[in-house]
Order: structure tokens, then C-alpha cells, then sequence
């Protein structure tokens, strides 16, 4: 896999629409657990980014350009809900570890990216991805990233499409302030447990394990560890 593969197919507006459309359509069903994410598309703050394919770095510009605005746009009116989410045309046939492998190298591109660029690590939380206060950051503005695909283990990470839901950090915080933090992370967990039979064992509350060990969905034991590393001066 080189760089600059050849893309998927040749990008057009239509393909934009066409996977909008799907991911609105995936998170307005009934089944769906995150109801954060249903909020954000019901404020119509869920932005959608359409990209190629998740394990070529063909759009990663396009894709930490987006990252920037949003992180600036969220500053200038910083809202609950928003979300912003690369849906990547392909490959669909990835498993969970090649699923997981290019998240990574697309998270570490991005990252690399945000360096060269000249953005500041958001120092309210810790580039270290061993560290229970790790979060990525983009212009300046800490995320967590929620991985779909179709081959995922548990049901509420199956997507038809390979995709990356970037979710502000902030906002977590912001739910935890006005003491509506627990009660949003149980009813996602009840909805979850309700779509799977059983609950996910790798969610944790953001200082007591780190974040990393979610990203990408599927279940990783302890001696796991993220295979990212910052660049940058942090």
C-alpha cells in the first residue's frame, strides 16, 4: 500500500450524498445505542466526510482540513451535540485487527499531520496512549474516535462502510459539569446491552483506563497498547 494509492473510485458529490445518507440512516434506526450521536443528527450537527478507503492515505489531508474547522467552528459555539465522521467508501472486507490497524495509521497520519501543521496538543488531556487521561487532539481541541465497519464483533460498531466518528472531548466534560454524564453513558450501555446480549467490557470512564483501548471496537486484553506515538513536542 503506497502513500498515494489510486483511490476506490473517482470522488464525486453523489458519492458525498450517498454515504451521508447512509450513516443518517444507520444512527436513526431504532436499534442504534448512541444517543448522542442521535442527538447531534437531530440538531443536524453530524457532520459527514466522505473519503476513500480507510487503509490508503490518500485523503488525510481533506480529512485533518475538516478537523481543523470543526475543532474552530466548535470553539466559536461550543454546543452539545456534534460529531464528525469520515465514512470511508471501503475496503468492506476487512477484519477486526486490519480494521484496527488502519484506524491507527489513519489516527497517526492525522496526528503527524496536526504536528506539521503547527497545532498545539489540547493540555487538558495526554498524548500518551498508555495514559488514562489520553485523548488525540486536532487544532488544538481533544478527541475520541469511535470506529465502525462491517465486520466488527459487537453490533452497535457494525457499519456497512469503514468509518471514524470523531466525538469532541470537551463535550464529555461539559456533560459531566451538569451532572448528565453517568446517566447518558447507562442508557447507551442499557441500549448496547439490549443490541449485543452482554455489555461492552471495554468501556471505561475517561481517567480510569485509557481511551485508546475503544477506538477501534474490538476486545483487546490487557498487555494491548496502542501503536501510536506523537510527534510533537507534549
Amino acid at each position: 500500500m503506497t502513500e498515494r494509492q489510486t483511490p476506490l473510485f473517482p470522488w464525486t458529490h453523489d458519492a458525498q450524498q450517498d454515504l451521508e445518507r447512509m450513516l443518517h440512516a444507520h444512527v436513526e434506526a431504532a436499534g442504534f445505542p448512541c444517543v448522542g450521536a442521535k442527538a447531534a443528527l437531530a440538531k443536524g450537527t453530524l457532520e459527514v466526510l466522505g473519503a476513500s478507503r480507510i487503509d490508503s492515505a490518500w485523503d488525510d489531508l481533506r480529512i485533518h482540513d475538516g478537523l481543523l474547522r470543526f475543532a474552530g467552528e466548535y470553539r466559536a459555539d461550543p454546543a452539545l451535540f456534534r460529531s464528525f465522521a469520515v465514512v470511508f467508501e471501503g475496503p468492506d472486507d476487512l477484519t477486526e485487527f486490519q480494521f484496527e490497524r488502519a484506524l491507527w495509521d489513519r489516527v497517526q497520519s492525522l496526528s503527524d499531520k496536526d504536528v506539521w501543521r503547527g497545532q498545539s496538543y489540547d493540555r487538558r488531556v495526554s498524548p500518551d496512549p498508555s495514559s488514562p487521561h489520553f485523548s488525540l487532539s486536532f487544532g488544538g481541541e481533544a478527541f475520541f474516535v469511535v470506529g465502525l465497519h462491517p465486520n466488527a464483533s459487537r453490533p452497535a460498531r457494525r457499519f456497512g462502510r469503514p468509518t471514524m466518528v470523531f466525538n469532541l472531548h470537551d463535550q464529555f466534560e461539559k456533560l459531566r459539569a451538569q451532572g448528565k454524564y453517568e446517566g447518558m453513558r447507562e442508557k447507551i450501555m442499557v441500549r448496547d446491552e439490549a443490541l449485543a446480549g452482554s455489555r461492552n467490557p471495554m468501556l471505561a470512564r475517561h481517567g480510569e483506563a485509557s481511551e485508546a483501548r475503544q477506538y477501534s471496537g474490538r476486545v483487546v486484553d490487557t498487555d494491548w497498547s496502542a501503536p501510536f506515538r506523537y510527534s510533537g513536542d507534549g
